[in-house]
């Protein structure tokens, strides 16, 4: 039995000394002065002492030094965390609670302690406290308004703030505009309990005002209720990759000698232009355009200077349209034009500011040439019409053009 032979009277009052000898829980009874008069068995195996080498002393000489309140027991009822140090010098973490048990006449008679080892709490605390502090990428801790209530260094640094002017504020506040309703849907979601995490990729501003993107990964945490009390995100700058991605995109989507869309955007764009005019904004008009005399400027100044009369070829076209169109090149000398016109007069204004800019005097190089060029149009009200089909009636109008051309020039 782990207490002592000669508890003391007021010890001896206690009605449920079975419950306090035998119970799960670490149990003592220290006297005013802070000596203890009881411990349980589970209390002992706690401290890893016999109750012989607690009974009589000063509960200080168990409690880490940083830890001892020179004052004596705290007469509060409030639950603390402090440190005792076991007979083989080990420190534990052990959550204590603290009654003060009166006598009739209301005067302190002992203190009835029932303690909690909470060791491994506090160091799987201490462990998430080192990993958010050092973690490479930014964590952050918000409430359920979206408001940050704990940051690390790495995402001050991502966003220019110091810790002092992040705390309390709203993710909103530093949310790149055009992302802001998707921050605030994902932060709803997880508050209502729809989602238990979230990854999202949106911008925010840096302090200095310039665009950072970021990837997110939000985690709602449940509190005793099960419903969640607050949330955890980490941050990734992923500015490198969405860069990386636009490039490959670029690559993928556009010719990368004049940068206009190539066959598969081309083929994307018509298809978009021909649900437009099912919806009824207007007619498709497909202009194609073939640079003449290309292959003997190439074979007799070589492949670059081609290359630079078919780059000086796409500027002239891009200057010839309208801010909406799309501008296309399929390859060697052929460009194509996808507008949406009002009407069939539009559609033969584009063509003809077309033919009259690639059929111009340009510099290429130091090489001052006259740029040669057939130009064909077709429009149609049709949505069901197919690209290739369009782009060979378009070349069939050009080549007709430009049979009539010759045959007026003979």
């Amino acid at each position: 039995m782990a207490t002592s032979s000669q508890p003391g009277g007021d010890a001896e009052s206690i009605l449920w000394r079975p419950l306090f000898e035998q119970g799960a829980a670490a149990m003592a009874i220290i006297d005013v002065q802070g000596r203890y008069l009881h411990v349980n068995e589970a209390f002992c195996r706690m401290l890893g002492y016999g109750p012989d080498d607690l009974v009589g002393h000063d509960y200080r000489s168990v409690t880490h030094r940083d830890d001892v309140d020179e004052q004596g027991p705290a007469e509060s009822d409030e639950p603390l965390e402090k440190r005792y140090i076991r007979s083989d010098g080990t420190v534990i973490w052990v959550l204590v609670s603290r009654s003060l048990i009166r006598d009739a006449d209301g005067a302190p008679v002992h203190y009835l302690s029932q303690c909690q080892d909470i060791t491994r709490r506090r160091e799987a605390e201490l462990l998430w406290q080192r990993s958010f502090a050092n973690a490479p990428i930014g964590m952050a801790l918000l409430d359920l308004k979206g408001s940050w209530t704990q940051v690390n260094d790495t995402l001050c640094d991502m966003l220019g703030y110091s810790s002092e002017e992040m705390i309390g504020m709203s993710f909103t506040e530093v949310t790149y505009e055009d992302d802001d309703d998707r921050g605030r849907a994902a932060l709803d979601e997880l508050v209502h309990g729809v989602v238990e995490s979230v990854n999202i990729e949106k911008r925010y501003r840096r302090k200095d005002g310039q665009a950072i993107w970021m990837l997110i990964r939000a985690t709602a945490v449940p509190g005793a209720n099960g419903l969640p009390a607050f949330v955890v995100s980490q941050y990734e700058d992923i500015g490198e990759r969405r860069s990386a991605d636009a490039r490959l995109a670029q690559l993928a989507l556009h010719d990368p000698l004049t940068g206009l869309a190539n066959r598969t955007l081309l083929a994307d764009l018509m298809d978009l232009a021909l649900k437009r005019i099912a919806r009824g904004d207007g007619l498709l008009a497909v202009v194609v355009a073939d640079l003449d005399e290309l292959k003997p400027l190439n074979d007799e100044h070589g492949h670059v200077f081609g290359d630079k009369m078919i780059i000086a070829a796409a500027g002239e076209l891009e200057a010839a349209v309208r801010g909406g169109d799309a501008v296309a090149r399929l390859g060697g000398d052929e460009f194509v034009v996808v507008s949406l016109v009002e009407n069939a007069a539009e559609g033969a204004e584009l063509r003809d500011r077309i033919e009259q800019r690639l059929n111009a005097d340009v510099t290429v190089g130091d090489t001052a040439l006259r740029l040669r060029t057939s130009v064909g149009l077709i429009i149609t009200t049709d949505p069901e019409a197919g690209r290739d089909e369009l782009l060979h009636a378009a070349d069939q109008d050009m080549y007709e053009r430009k049979r009539r051309r010759g045959s007026a020039r003979s």
